[in-house]
């Protein structure tokens, strides 16, 4: 069946169906229809969702970072002022040296014969050390005592001359009142007759001379036995058996002898700046490279007033007395010398680095001595002190409004996890950005 617009109709059976259906779904409670289409947001509310998400995200980083590298309050290490012991040093180096060094030498040259001590010898005095050739010299002291008795002989020759003369004045003077001889005849026998006289003192002169030359012959004889002037033990001997000795101008040192090397000295420098501090009688400790772990005491025996000019700098020797009964230190050996200056047993002391801190906020002046301690905030302040001695740890204070048991600052600690921290990555130079 056809409406009258050309519309095909529905059947009665279909009809009756669709009316069963409303009865049925009228009977049923009604339930809100939910919303199937969403709107959508515009285009431009989405970019200004993202940048804020961008800003809220990099404001979080920016913050963590300066929190975790960022400035914070450092924190400090702390000491406590104590008292104890504080003692001033002096450092040198010096030589180790026997108390009395004796170099034996030769005063006659010539070829060694033969040798009877040699090194770490114990010798006594008058102990023969070394013999020289003696042919040579024999043969001057026979030359000598020839010329002696050649010498003795013309002054026997001269006595006789003088004695002829003697008579000869005699006899004219006789003659010459009877007047056998002339008064020149007398003149010129009294002239023969003194010098006569005279010829004899100059025989005698020679004499002298012979016999000085005689005993010049015999001691450089004797020179050629080398013995020992002192008790002691050789520490060097600068000669071997055939060498020649040569001693034209000066005395060639053949052995060095030290007396004692019981009793041992230090010879140290010390430069003009700290020897005003150095007196006789203060304590000195030093080390030698052979025994590193041991410390040797002595006491400051001099303070010689000669200048000593090393490398532009004006020094000071000082002798340092110590003993060596034990012989475990050799001579030439290289000393550490530390000089005690001043010392105070029971001394209200800092520790020096707490004198080196400088606070990059804090005011200070150079020129006063002060340490930093902290306030009841906890914030740092300086408290200006008057040092006295100073040693390689503390440092006494003399004056100051500090006391035993205070805390001061000595540095910034390390381990403290709001102390500085290593720099982010890239920012540490040599590594990659």
């Amino acid at each position: 069946m056809t409406t009258p617009f050309g519309q095909i109709s529905t059947s009665e059976d279909e009809q009756r169906v669709r009316a069963e259906q409303s009865l049925v779904l009228s009977a049923e409670p009604q339930l809100p229809v939910p919303i199937k289409q969403a709107v959508r947001p515009r285009p431009h509310g989405r970019l200004i969702l993202i940048g804020t998400l961008v800003l809220l995200t990099l404001g979080v980083v920016l913050l963590w970072q300066w929190k975790r590298y960022g400035p914070t309050e450092p924190a400090y290490k702390l000491a406590q002022l104590d008292v104890g012991p504080v003692a001033a040093l002096v450092t040198a180096t010096g030589t180790v040296n026997p108390v009395i060094s004796v170099q034996v030498g030769s005063q006659v040259s010539g070829i060694v014969r033969r040798l009877h001590a040699d090194f770490n010898s114990v010798v006594t005095e008058g102990l023969l050390l070394a013999e020289i050739d003696v042919d040579p010299f024999e043969a001057k002291l026979e030359q000598a005592k020839a010329n002696l008795r050649t010498a003795r002989a013309n002054v026997d020759k001269a006595r006789t001359a003088e004695a002829q003369r003697r008579l000869d004045l005699r006899r004219t003077s006789e003659l010459r009142p009877q007047g056998f001889v002339s008064q020149s005849d007398v003149d010129v026998a009294q002239t023969n007759y003194r010098d006569a006289q005279a010829q004899v003192e100059v025989m005698k002169a020679q004499v002298a001379q012979a016999e000085a030359a005689l005993k010049s012959a015999e001691l450089d004889l004797s020179h050629t036995r080398i013995t020992s002037p002192v008790n002691g033990i050789v520490v060097s001997r600068n000669i071997e058996v055939g060498q020649t000795v040569a001693a034209s101008f000066q005395a060639p040192t053949l052995f060095v002898i030290a007396q004692d090397l019981t009793k041992m000295q230090v010879d140290t420098n010390v430069s003009e700046s700290d020897i005003g501090g150095v007196k006789e009688g203060k304590e000195a400790e030093f080390s030698v490279d052979a025994y590193a772990n041991r410390l040797f005491h002595g006491l400051v025996a001099q303070v010689r007033n000669a200048p000593l000019s090393i490398q532009n700098v004006v020094t000071y020797d000082v002798v340092i007395n110590v003993d060596n009964h034990d012989l475990d230190l050799k001579p030439g050996m290289t000393a550490n010398v530390s000089i005690v200056t001043a010392r105070k047993d029971r001394a209200l002391r800092v520790p020096n680095a707490a004198l080196r801190v400088r606070m990059p906020r804090g005011e200070s002046d150079v020129k006063v001595t002060q340490v930093w301690m902290l306030d009841e905030s906890g914030r740092p302040h300086s408290v200006p002190i008057k040092p006295g001695i100073v040693d390689p740890v503390f440092t006494e204070v003399r004056e100051g409004n500090v006391r035993e048991g205070d805390s001061i600052i000595v540095g910034l600690d390390s381990n403290n996890p709001t102390a500085a921290k290593p720099l982010p990555p890239g920012f540490v130079p040599g590594t990659p950005r």
